[in-house]
């Protein structure tokens, strides 16, 4: 089979790209299993499976790469070689279903998210299946064969007994992100707080987040890569989720949940099915509600809520999950 993946950055990714983690964890399961995979990826990709594609790094690592372009090629030779294959599972969004027509295996799609609602003809005219990251993140426009929550490395992310009292809040600095209102959370908690995360809106980090960084009470650590990323996770008492848009999954939130760090979110998109309500986190509606759920943080039991994250995202669990997908579709 082929996994179509994306180019933004190199599958996995060094610091920042869940999509490229997502398939490169699905491509090493599935390896492991047994599964012929071919990975199309960028040619500097690390895996077991075959690699095979045209770009040699990442677009986002290099100013002179045009995305358009580059993800135009990729798709255009991953399709011509789909004939090679028996299913052609697509994480890379619209573009490849534009041209799904000339795809000559089925071809499945999981849909890591809608960047807006005028991205969906390409979805309505498409010959594929879909697969949703979260019944949440749904369009009524669309038939699915199946929810497949993503899942991760639990090796990576090993267990703190003991977080201490700082907070903690990583994605990508946006406004949809929240990472204003994270700070804001923080400061009338009187905790400590940690941002990480690629600056995805630089307007917004100048004038709402970088005036609060004073290395103190607010410290700023970057795009971090996987073994930083479970230090600063595991050793904060909780992770703030203050999100102002339906959140499609949330990686972060797992991962945080696996190393014993509850998760403090806005009730939006994904979170009432990702956190369970005072075993893993604590699902709020507004400032007033973090800061109280932040002071009572203590009360969840992070060897608990490990324990339940690791039951229900393990990279192990995808990996079953696709798979009798897969045996559905080529039946």
């Amino acid at each position: 089979m082929a996994l179509l993946g994306p180019i933004a950055w190199r599958t996995p990714p060094i610091h920042y790209g869940p999509w490229e983690l997502v398939t490169s964890l699905l491509a090493e399961g599935l390896t492991a299993r047994g599964v012929d995979v071919t990975l199309f990826a960028t040619l500097d990709s690390v895996t077991k499976a075959t690699l095979d594609g045209v770009a040699v790094h990442g677009y986002e690592d290099d100013p002179d790469l045009d995305g358009r372009v580059w993800e135009a090629l990729h798709v255009a030779y991953a399709l011509q070689r789909s004939g090679d294959f028996d299913l052609v599972h697509n994480h890379l969004d619209w573009l490849p279903l534009a041209f799904s027509a000339l795809c000559r295996a089925p071809m499945l799609t999981t849909i890591h998210g809608f960047s807006g609602r005028n991205i969906l003809p390409a979805y309505k005219r498409a010959r594929s299946s879909f697969v949703s990251i979260s019944d949440a993140d749904r369009s009524h426009d669309l038939s699915y064969v199946g929810t497949v929550y993503h899942g991760v490395d639990l090796d990576e992310l090993p267990f703190t007994a003991d977080g201490g009292d700082d907070l903690v809040c990583f994605g990508r600095i946006h406004p949809d992100k929240g990472t204003d209102t994270a700070i804001e959370i923080a400061r009338r908690a009187g905790r400590r707080l940690t941002l990480c995360g690629i600056v995805q809106d630089q307007r917004f980090f100048e004038e709402m987040v970088e005036p609060h960084i004073d290395g103190d009470r607010v410290v700023y650590r970057g795009s971090v890569g996987p073994q930083d990323r479970a230090r600063i996770l595991g050793g904060s008492a909780a992770l703030l989720h203050p999100i102002r848009f339906a959140e499609p999954f949330g990686l972060s939130v797992v991962e945080s949940m696996i190393c014993g760090t509850p998760v403090v979110a806005y009730r939006k998109g994904s979170m009432a099915e990702v956190v369970d309500e005072g075993l893993t986190g604590r699902l709020v509606e507004d400032i007033d509600q973090a800061v109280a759920a932040v002071g009572k943080i203590d009360l969840i039991d992070r060897g608990a809520c490990r324990a339940r994250a690791r039951s229900r995202f393990g990279a192990d669990r995808m990996v079953d999950d696709y798979l009798a997908i897969y045996r559905e579709l080529l039946k």
